[in-house]
Protein backbone atom coordinates (compact mmCIF):
# COMPACT_ATOMS: atom_id res chain seq x y z
CA UNK A 1 0.00 0.00 0.00
CA UNK A 2 1.09 3.67 -0.58
CA UNK A 3 2.59 5.35 2.95
CA UNK A 4 -0.57 7.43 3.78
CA UNK A 5 -0.39 9.55 6.60
CA UNK A 6 -0.28 8.93 10.25
CA UNK A 7 -3.83 9.06 11.06
CA UNK A 8 -4.91 6.94 8.03
CA UNK A 9 -1.93 4.37 8.73
CA UNK A 10 -4.23 4.35 12.20
CA UNK A 11 -7.54 3.70 10.66
CA UNK A 12 -6.13 1.21 8.36
CA UNK A 13 -4.99 -1.28 10.90
CA UNK A 14 -8.11 -0.99 13.22
CA UNK A 15 -10.32 -2.15 10.28
CA UNK A 16 -11.34 -5.75 10.40
CA UNK A 17 -8.96 -8.00 8.30
CA UNK A 18 -11.25 -8.47 5.42
CA UNK A 19 -11.39 -4.89 4.91
CA UNK A 20 -7.84 -3.92 5.35
CA UNK A 21 -7.08 -6.77 2.42
CA UNK A 22 -9.73 -5.17 0.52
CA UNK A 23 -7.56 -1.58 1.04
CA UNK A 24 -4.53 -3.39 0.01
CA UNK A 25 -5.85 -5.28 -3.07
CA UNK A 26 -7.49 -2.23 -4.27
CA UNK A 27 -4.04 -0.02 -3.83
CA UNK A 28 -2.09 -2.50 -5.74
CA UNK A 29 -4.83 -3.04 -8.25
CA UNK A 30 -4.47 0.97 -9.27
CA UNK A 31 -0.84 0.78 -8.67
CA UNK A 32 -0.05 -2.25 -11.11
CA UNK A 33 -2.96 -2.74 -13.40
CA UNK A 34 -4.15 0.99 -13.63
CA UNK A 35 -0.58 2.39 -13.63
CA UNK A 36 -1.31 5.45 -11.58
CA UNK A 37 0.99 7.88 -9.20
CA UNK A 38 1.81 7.13 -5.68
CA UNK A 39 0.39 10.48 -5.29
CA UNK A 40 -3.17 9.36 -6.99
CA UNK A 41 -2.94 5.74 -5.05
CA UNK A 42 -1.91 7.70 -1.13
CA UNK A 43 -5.39 9.69 -1.99
CA UNK A 44 -7.78 6.85 -2.71
CA UNK A 45 -6.39 4.87 -0.26
CA UNK A 46 -7.32 7.84 2.15
CA UNK A 47 -10.32 8.27 1.20
CA UNK A 48 -11.26 4.70 1.17
CA UNK A 49 -9.92 4.29 5.04
CA UNK A 50 -12.30 7.33 5.49
CA UNK A 51 -14.96 5.37 3.80
CA UNK A 52 -14.67 2.36 5.25
CA UNK A 53 -13.85 3.60 9.15
CA UNK A 54 -17.00 5.46 8.82
CA UNK A 55 -18.52 1.82 7.50
CA UNK A 56 -17.07 -0.27 10.24
CA UNK A 57 -18.97 2.38 12.87
CA UNK A 58 -22.35 1.85 11.51
CA UNK A 59 -22.36 -1.70 11.97
CA UNK A 60 -20.64 -2.96 8.50
CA UNK A 61 -18.34 -5.49 9.60
CA UNK A 62 -18.41 -7.35 6.12
CA UNK A 63 -17.71 -6.09 2.82
CA UNK A 64 -20.41 -7.41 1.21
CA UNK A 65 -22.86 -5.02 3.68
CA UNK A 66 -21.42 -2.05 2.35
CA UNK A 67 -24.47 -0.26 0.53
CA UNK A 68 -25.91 2.76 -0.79
CA UNK A 69 -27.10 4.77 2.03
CA UNK A 70 -23.64 3.95 4.20
CA UNK A 71 -21.77 5.85 0.97
CA UNK A 72 -24.53 8.42 1.29
CA UNK A 73 -24.14 8.87 4.98
CA UNK A 74 -20.52 9.00 4.83
CA UNK A 75 -20.40 11.64 2.14
CA UNK A 76 -22.76 13.72 4.62
CA UNK A 77 -20.89 13.36 7.43
CA UNK A 78 -17.85 14.94 5.72
CA UNK A 79 -20.00 17.74 4.41
CA UNK A 80 -21.04 18.43 8.11
CA UNK A 81 -17.16 18.43 9.10
CA UNK A 82 -17.06 21.69 6.49
CA UNK A 83 -15.42 19.26 3.41
CA UNK A 84 -15.28 21.19 0.65
CA UNK A 85 -17.34 20.33 -2.91
CA UNK A 86 -14.31 19.47 -4.71
CA UNK A 87 -13.06 17.64 -1.50
CA UNK A 88 -16.66 15.58 -2.02
CA UNK A 89 -16.69 15.11 -5.68
CA UNK A 90 -12.86 13.81 -5.40
CA UNK A 91 -14.45 11.69 -2.22
CA UNK A 92 -17.14 10.48 -4.43
CA UNK A 93 -15.29 8.98 -7.06
CA UNK A 94 -13.12 7.15 -4.86
CA UNK A 95 -15.86 5.76 -3.42
CA UNK A 96 -17.60 4.45 -7.07
CA UNK A 97 -13.95 3.56 -8.20
CA UNK A 98 -13.91 1.24 -5.22
CA UNK A 99 -17.75 -0.03 -5.74
CA UNK A 100 -16.73 -0.88 -9.35
CA UNK A 101 -13.59 -2.66 -8.66
CA UNK A 102 -15.10 -4.67 -5.83
CA UNK A 103 -18.30 -6.19 -7.36
CA UNK A 104 -15.82 -6.96 -10.44
CA UNK A 105 -13.61 -8.73 -7.86
CA UNK A 106 -16.69 -10.40 -6.26
CA UNK A 107 -16.62 -8.98 -3.10
CA UNK A 108 -19.67 -7.15 -3.69
CA UNK A 109 -23.04 -8.50 -4.81
CA UNK A 110 -23.25 -5.29 -6.50
CA UNK A 111 -21.22 -2.29 -7.76
CA UNK A 112 -23.35 0.02 -4.80
CA UNK A 113 -21.48 2.88 -6.09
CA UNK A 114 -23.32 3.77 -9.49
CA UNK A 115 -25.93 5.44 -8.18
CA UNK A 116 -23.77 7.37 -5.76
CA UNK A 117 -24.11 11.04 -7.15
CA UNK A 118 -21.60 13.73 -6.09
CA UNK A 119 -21.35 17.76 -6.07
CA UNK A 120 -20.43 19.34 -8.66
CA UNK A 121 -17.27 20.92 -8.54
CA UNK A 122 -16.94 24.53 -8.35
CA UNK A 123 -14.08 25.24 -10.61
CA UNK A 124 -12.21 28.29 -9.70
CA UNK A 125 -10.62 29.99 -13.11
CA UNK A 126 -7.04 29.66 -13.28
CA UNK A 127 -4.13 32.15 -12.57
CA UNK A 128 -3.15 33.64 -16.22
CA UNK A 129 0.08 35.66 -16.32
CA UNK A 130 -0.19 37.99 -18.81
CA UNK A 131 2.34 37.39 -22.19
CA UNK A 132 4.59 40.11 -21.11
CA UNK A 133 4.70 38.98 -17.49
CA UNK A 134 5.53 35.28 -19.11
CA UNK A 135 8.15 36.91 -21.06
CA UNK A 136 9.71 38.69 -18.09
CA UNK A 137 9.67 35.37 -15.87
CA UNK A 138 11.31 32.69 -18.18
CA UNK A 139 14.07 35.75 -19.19
CA UNK A 140 14.83 36.78 -15.45
CA UNK A 141 17.46 34.07 -15.07
CA UNK A 142 19.43 35.33 -18.15
CA UNK A 143 19.16 39.14 -16.46
CA UNK A 144 19.70 38.48 -12.71
CA UNK A 145 21.30 36.28 -9.89
CA UNK A 146 19.49 33.29 -8.71
CA UNK A 147 17.40 34.33 -6.18
CA UNK A 148 18.41 33.26 -2.70
CA UNK A 149 14.54 31.42 -2.24
CA UNK A 150 15.23 28.77 -2.28
CA UNK A 151 18.51 29.12 -0.69
CA UNK A 152 21.41 28.81 -3.63
CA UNK A 153 21.76 25.27 -3.97
CA UNK A 154 25.22 23.91 -2.71
CA UNK A 155 28.04 22.65 -4.82
CA UNK A 156 30.83 22.65 -6.76
CA UNK A 157 31.36 26.45 -8.10
CA UNK A 158 30.91 25.18 -11.88
CA UNK A 159 27.83 23.76 -11.25
CA UNK A 160 26.86 27.09 -9.49
CA UNK A 161 27.68 29.01 -12.44
CA UNK A 162 25.06 26.84 -14.84
CA UNK A 163 22.72 27.26 -12.14
CA UNK A 164 21.34 30.35 -13.92
CA UNK A 165 21.42 27.87 -16.99
CA UNK A 166 19.28 25.45 -15.51
CA UNK A 167 16.51 27.86 -14.21
CA UNK A 168 16.30 29.31 -17.99
CA UNK A 169 15.86 26.00 -19.48
CA UNK A 170 13.13 24.89 -17.04
CA UNK A 171 11.23 28.48 -17.33
CA UNK A 172 11.16 27.85 -20.86
CA UNK A 173 10.20 24.38 -21.27
CA UNK A 174 7.20 25.10 -18.61
CA UNK A 175 6.24 28.15 -20.46
CA UNK A 176 6.82 26.84 -23.78
CA UNK A 177 4.99 23.60 -23.83
CA UNK A 178 2.78 23.81 -21.05
CA UNK A 179 3.70 20.40 -19.62
CA UNK A 180 3.87 19.85 -15.61
CA UNK A 181 6.46 20.66 -13.38
CA UNK A 182 6.55 16.39 -13.18
CA UNK A 183 6.86 15.53 -16.30
CA UNK A 184 9.62 18.47 -17.15
CA UNK A 185 11.44 16.65 -13.97
CA UNK A 186 11.14 13.64 -15.70
CA UNK A 187 12.37 14.23 -18.90
CA UNK A 188 15.68 12.59 -20.29
CA UNK A 189 18.52 14.13 -22.91
CA UNK A 190 17.16 11.41 -25.06
CA UNK A 191 13.22 12.76 -24.90
CA UNK A 192 14.39 15.72 -26.62
CA UNK A 193 14.37 15.62 -30.89
CA UNK A 194 16.62 19.04 -31.75
CA UNK A 195 15.24 18.56 -35.32
CA UNK A 196 12.14 18.72 -35.10
CA UNK A 197 11.97 20.72 -31.61
CA UNK A 198 9.85 18.42 -29.92
CA UNK A 199 9.71 16.16 -26.57
CA UNK A 200 8.62 13.09 -25.71
CA UNK A 201 6.47 13.21 -22.50
CA UNK A 202 5.29 10.72 -20.47
CA UNK A 203 2.13 12.12 -18.38
CA UNK A 204 -0.45 10.62 -16.43
CA UNK A 205 -0.48 7.02 -15.90
CA UNK A 206 2.47 6.71 -17.89
CA UNK A 207 1.04 8.37 -21.47
CA UNK A 208 3.14 9.00 -23.85
CA UNK A 209 2.88 12.04 -26.03
CA UNK A 210 4.99 14.66 -28.24
CA UNK A 211 5.52 18.59 -27.44
CA UNK A 212 6.68 20.91 -29.66
CA UNK A 213 8.53 24.01 -28.66
CA UNK A 214 10.11 27.02 -30.07
CA UNK A 215 13.20 28.83 -30.99
CA UNK A 216 14.16 30.78 -27.17
CA UNK A 217 13.73 26.84 -25.91
CA UNK A 218 15.67 25.56 -27.93
CA UNK A 219 18.61 28.40 -27.84
CA UNK A 220 18.17 27.52 -24.13
CA UNK A 221 18.31 23.82 -24.11
CA UNK A 222 21.50 24.39 -26.37
CA UNK A 223 23.29 26.30 -23.71
CA UNK A 224 22.21 24.16 -20.97
CA UNK A 225 23.31 21.22 -22.89
CA UNK A 226 26.54 22.45 -23.69
CA UNK A 227 27.88 24.30 -20.86
CA UNK A 228 25.45 23.95 -18.07
CA UNK A 229 25.02 20.26 -17.78
CA UNK A 230 28.50 19.10 -18.54
CA UNK A 231 29.24 21.53 -14.69
CA UNK A 232 26.75 19.65 -12.81
CA UNK A 233 26.37 16.06 -14.14
CA UNK A 234 27.63 13.71 -11.67
CA UNK A 235 27.38 9.71 -10.78
CA UNK A 236 24.02 10.52 -10.15
CA UNK A 237 22.44 12.51 -13.17
CA UNK A 238 21.99 9.46 -15.72
CA UNK A 239 20.38 10.54 -18.31
CA UNK A 240 18.23 12.72 -16.84
CA UNK A 241 18.14 16.63 -18.47
CA UNK A 242 17.71 18.90 -15.99
CA UNK A 243 20.04 18.27 -12.89
CA UNK A 244 20.16 19.83 -9.39
CA UNK A 245 23.38 21.18 -8.03
CA UNK A 246 24.58 18.04 -6.52
CA UNK A 247 24.07 16.24 -10.09
CA UNK A 248 20.66 14.06 -9.40
CA UNK A 249 17.60 14.71 -11.45
CA UNK A 250 15.85 18.05 -10.27
CA UNK A 251 13.13 17.39 -8.13
CA UNK A 252 9.75 18.75 -8.35
CA UNK A 253 9.44 20.33 -5.19
CA UNK A 254 12.78 22.41 -5.82
CA UNK A 255 11.15 23.07 -9.73
CA UNK A 256 8.42 24.35 -8.09
CA UNK A 257 10.58 26.77 -5.65
CA UNK A 258 12.40 27.75 -8.49
CA UNK A 259 9.85 29.16 -10.27
CA UNK A 260 8.40 31.28 -7.31
CA UNK A 261 11.35 32.74 -6.24
CA UNK A 262 12.05 34.29 -9.41
CA UNK A 263 8.42 35.67 -10.04
CA UNK A 264 9.10 37.27 -6.93
CA UNK A 265 12.06 38.44 -7.73
CA UNK A 266 10.90 40.00 -10.82
CA UNK A 267 7.83 41.57 -8.98
CA UNK A 268 5.11 38.97 -10.41
CA UNK A 269 2.44 37.56 -8.95
CA UNK A 270 2.97 34.71 -6.91
CA UNK A 271 3.52 32.07 -9.33
CA UNK A 272 3.62 28.47 -9.55
CA UNK A 273 4.88 26.01 -12.44
CA UNK A 274 1.22 25.11 -12.90
CA UNK A 275 0.21 28.92 -13.58
CA UNK A 276 3.34 28.55 -16.09
CA UNK A 277 0.91 25.52 -17.33
CA UNK A 278 -2.65 27.46 -17.33
CA UNK A 279 -0.61 30.71 -19.36
CA UNK A 280 0.42 28.50 -21.91
CA UNK A 281 -2.68 27.29 -23.04
CA UNK A 282 -4.77 30.39 -22.64
CA UNK A 283 -2.28 32.01 -24.58
CA UNK A 284 -2.38 29.70 -27.40
CA UNK A 285 -6.22 29.94 -27.45
CA UNK A 286 -5.69 33.52 -27.75
CA UNK A 287 -3.78 33.25 -30.50
CA UNK A 288 -6.40 30.95 -32.34
CA UNK A 289 -4.93 27.40 -31.65
CA UNK A 290 -7.70 24.91 -31.74
CA UNK A 291 -9.12 23.23 -28.42
CA UNK A 292 -8.71 20.17 -29.33
CA UNK A 293 -4.54 20.88 -30.23
CA UNK A 294 -4.33 22.09 -27.13
CA UNK A 295 -6.38 19.24 -25.16
CA UNK A 296 -3.87 17.45 -27.14
CA UNK A 297 -0.78 19.18 -26.31
CA UNK A 298 -1.72 19.37 -22.46
CA UNK A 299 -2.12 15.69 -22.26
CA UNK A 300 -5.94 16.01 -20.91
CA UNK A 301 -7.90 12.79 -21.11
CA UNK A 302 -11.05 15.23 -21.49
CA UNK A 303 -11.90 18.10 -23.86
CA UNK A 304 -13.70 19.17 -20.31
CA UNK A 305 -10.01 19.72 -18.78
CA UNK A 306 -9.07 21.84 -21.35
CA UNK A 307 -12.32 24.29 -21.79
CA UNK A 308 -11.64 26.01 -18.67
CA UNK A 309 -9.30 28.23 -20.56
CA UNK A 310 -11.73 29.30 -23.15
CA UNK A 311 -13.56 30.86 -19.88
CA UNK A 312 -10.65 32.42 -18.86
CA UNK A 313 -9.93 33.75 -22.43
CA UNK A 314 -13.44 35.47 -22.60
CA UNK A 315 -13.03 36.51 -18.84
CA UNK A 316 -9.90 38.34 -19.63
CA UNK A 317 -11.98 40.07 -22.70
CA UNK A 318 -14.40 41.34 -20.59
CA UNK A 319 -11.87 42.69 -18.66
CA UNK A 320 -10.35 44.51 -21.16
CA UNK A 321 -14.11 45.39 -22.52
CA UNK A 322 -14.71 47.03 -19.42
CA UNK A 323 -11.65 49.29 -18.68
CA UNK A 324 -11.60 50.31 -22.39
CA UNK A 325 -15.02 50.83 -23.89
CA UNK A 326 -17.14 53.54 -23.02
CA UNK A 327 -20.26 51.83 -22.74
CA UNK A 328 -19.60 49.45 -20.74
Amino acid sequence: MSRPDRGTRAMHQALPPALRDAVDDFAEHLSRVRNRSAHTVRAYVTDLVSLLDHAVRMGCVDLAELDLSVLRSWLARQRTTGAARTSLARRAASARAFSAWAHRAGLLPADVGAALASPRAHRDLPSVLRADQAAALVEAPSRQTPPTNPPVESGPSEAAEAVPLRDRVLLELLYATGVRVSEACGLDVGDVDHGRRVIRVFGKGGRERSVPYGVPAQRALDDWLRRGRPAMVGARSGDALLLGARGGRLNPTTARQIVGAYAEAAGLPRTSPHDLRHSAATHLLEGGADLRAVQELLGHSSLASTQIYTHVSVERLRAAYRQAHPRA
